[in-house]
């Protein structure tokens, strides 16, 4: 129980850091004062300020997978997958302007992947597409889906992605789903040739 405690508090207090200052400027000493806790506590549960940093992307990777929701159009899922980045934008954009810019974007990458994949996979149950075309329409959105997060990111996020991500939700609406259809075409007609 007290080990959890520590390391909530240590979570917390160092993405409070964050949203204040880059993570250049955020010292294991500094967190480790404004936690409460000596150094050695800090040690205790991380190397460094890096692995904290990659753990807390892993938590969040996890939470997205848990409240993933197979009803949600693929638009509300990716709300659902930007909710951390949203709640810390400066924590987001300090990591993102750091030398852990490689950590952050292998977050986003992940999470879009994870989320275009139970996606795909969910609107697959009807039709009988391959498995090399699924793959194929994942790694396509999975790709979009980060270069708009890094663009969003990298240009300040003065724009507010919930208007991006439904007027892309609008503009490729039934995609995916004519995508999978098409797929199933020509895996029928491919079989139905092949007899």
């Amino acid at each position: 129980m007290a080990k959890q405690y520590t390391k909530k508090l240590i979570h917390d207090t160092f993405i409070n850091m964050l949203n204040e200052k880059p993570l250049k400027k955020i010292t294991v000493k500094e967190l480790a004062c404004a936690c409460e806790i000596n150094r050695n506590a800090f040690y205790y549960y991380y190397s460094d300020l890096y692995e904290l940093l990659s753990e807390i992307f892993e938590k969040e990777l996890q939470r997205v997978i848990t409240e993933f929701n197979e009803t949600l159009s693929w638009e509300d899922s990716f709300k659902v997958a930007t909710k951390f980045a949203l709640a810390n934008k400066k924590a987001i954009y300090h990591v993102y302007d750091s030398m852990q810019q490689e950590e952050l974007i292998r977050y986003i990458y992940n999470v879009s992947g994870n989320m275009m994949e139970r996606y795909v996979n969910n609107r697959d149950k009807n039709v009988s597409t391959s498995e090399s075309d699924k793959a194929l329409l994942v790694a396509f959105f999975q790709c979009a889906l980060s270069g708009m997060v890094i663009r969003w990111i990298h240009s300040g996020m003065k724009e507010e992605p919930e208007e991006i991500i439904q007027r892309i939700g609008f503009l490729l609406d039934g995609t995916v789903e004519t995508a999978l259809t098409r797929s199933a075409a020509i895996n029928e007609l491919s079989n139905f040739l092949d007899i």
